[in-house]
C-alpha cells in the first residue's frame, strides 16, 4: 500500500506529529528493524514540512490493520489527564483514598514461559504455594485489606473512579500546595468492565448515551445506587506518585514515555507494536468531522482490545476531559512499518 492511498495523508501536518514520533524512538531505537530510520530521524529539520513528509515516506511502509474477521473499522475512544483535589491527609471532605500497590500483589510476566503470551501478565496472591486471583474491587473496598496503602485522599468517589478508567492524574493539594502527578502503578488483575454498559444492560440508558459526562450525571441523580455501579467494574487499579517537573508534558503511557496530545494513542500490543507510527482516520468527538492524522501507539489499556481499536490521548484538564468523554467513533488504522531493504 502507498502513502497516496491514505485517507487524509497529503493533508495532515506531520510536523505536530515529530515530537511523540522521537519520544518513541526512545525505545525503538535499541530494535534493529527501527534502528535506521531512528537514527536518520535526528538529522531531519523539523521545521520543513517537506522533509518530515520525506522521511516517513522513505522509512515505513503503510499497512492496515484488519480484525480477525476481516473487517477494517473498529471503535476509537479518548481519553485524558484529569485534575483532582485532594490531601495527604484524610481530613473535611478528602475522604476517599487513592491507593498504592499492596505487598501481597504478584505479577507473572508469561513471556518467559509462553512467548506468544508476551502481552499479558497474571496477576494474583499467593496462598501457600499457588497464586490465586486477587480480590475485585468490591471485595477490596468492603473488606478494609487496602488500609495503610493509601496514597492520598480526595474528595470525589467518582473523580477516584474514573481516575483508574484514565490510568493517571495530577491532584492538587490542599493541605500542602502542591500538585502532584499520579501514575498508573499496576491493577488487581481482573478485566476492566465498562460501567457504561452496565447501565445500558440495565436500561438506564441508550448505548449512544453511555458518555463519560452523562454516567457522572447518573451518578449523582442516583446516589443510592453508586456502590453498585462502581462495582460493577471488578478491576481496581493502584497509583504512584509522580513529581510533576513539567506541568506543559503528558504522562508516561506504557512504552514509557510522556505522551503528547491528539499524536498519542493507547492499542492492543497484541496486534500494534508499541512506539509504531499509526494513521488514524476516524471522525471528531459526536460529529461526522473529520479527524485524520499520524499518531504514535505509546500506550496500552484494559478496555483496549482487538485490532482496529485505539483510545485517543486528548491531554490534560477539562476541556480535554468534555473532548475525551465524547470520543465513541468509527475508524480505520494504518501502521507504519520499516521499509526492509531491498535484497541483494
Amino acid at each position: 500500500m502507498t502513502f497516496a492511498a491514505l485517507p487524509g495523508w497529503s493533508r495532515d501536518r506531520l510536523r505536530e506529529a515529530w515530537p511523540a514520533f522521537i519520544a518513541s524512538c526512545e525505545t525503538l531505537v535499541k530494535k534493529p528493524d527501527w534502528a535506521e530510520p531512528c537514527k536518520v530521524a535526528q538529522d531531519v529539520d523539523v521545521k520543513d514540512e517537506k522533509a518530515v513528509r520525506l522521511f516517513f515516506e522513505s522509512f515505513f511502509v503503510p499497512h492496515q490493520v484488519v480484525n480477525a474477521d476481516g473487517s477494517d473499522n473498529g471503535l476509537v475512544t479518548g481519553y485524558y489527564e484529569p485534575l483532582l483535589r485532594g490531601a495527604r491527609k484524610r481530613s473535611g471532605p478528602y475522604q476517599t483514598p487513592l491507593h498504592r500497590t499492596p505487598d501481597d500483589l504478584v505479577a507473572v510476566d508469561l513471556a518467559a514461559i509462553y512467548p506468544e503470551l508476551k502481552s499479558l501478565r497474571l496477576r494474583g496472591r499467593l496462598a501457600g504455594n499457588k497464586i490465586v486471583p486477587y480480590p475485585t474491587r468490591a471485595e477490596l473496598t468492603q473488606s478494609g485489606a487496602l488500609n495503610g496503602k493509601e496514597l492520598l485522599w480526595v474528595d470525589d468517589p467518582i473523580d477516584a473512579f474514573f481516575l483508574q478508567v484514565q490510568g493517571s492524574g495530577r491532584v492538587q493539594l490542599a493541605d500542602t500546595k502542591e500538585t502532584v502527578r499520579i501514575a498508573y502503578a499496576d491493577q488487581n488483575g481482573h478485566p476492566y468492565k465498562s460501567i457504561g454498559r452496565y447501565l445500558v444492560d440495565k436500561g438506564e440508558m441508550t448505548l449512544d448515551q453511555a458518555s463519560a459526562q452523562n454516567i457522572k450525571a447518573w451518578f449523582k441523580a442516583n446516589p443510592a445506587r453508586q456502590k453498585e455501579l462502581l462495582n460493577a467494574n471488578p478491576s481496581y487499579v493502584f497509583f504512584k506518585e509522580e513529581k510533576l517537573a513539567d506541568p506543559s508534558r503528558g504522562p508516561k503511557g506504557a512504552l514509557g514515555v510522556p505522551l503528547t496530545p491528539l499524536r498519542s494513542i493507547a492499542v492492543d500490543p497484541q496486534f500494534i507494536p508499541l512506539g509504531a507510527p499509526v494513521f488514524l482516520s476516524t471522525t471528531q468527538p459526536a460529529s461526522d468531522t473529520l479527524l485524520q492524522q499520524l499518531v504514535m501507539a505509546q500506550d496500552t489499556g484494559a478496555a483496549i482490545r482487538g485490532a482496529v481499536r485505539a483510545d485517543l490521548f486528548w491531554g490534560f484538564g477539562s476541556e480535554a476531559g468534555e473532548k475525551a468523554g465524547r470520543m465513541k467513533q468509527r475508524g480505520t488504522m494504518w501502521v507504519l512499518l520499516p521499509r526492509m531493504p531491498a535484497p541483494r
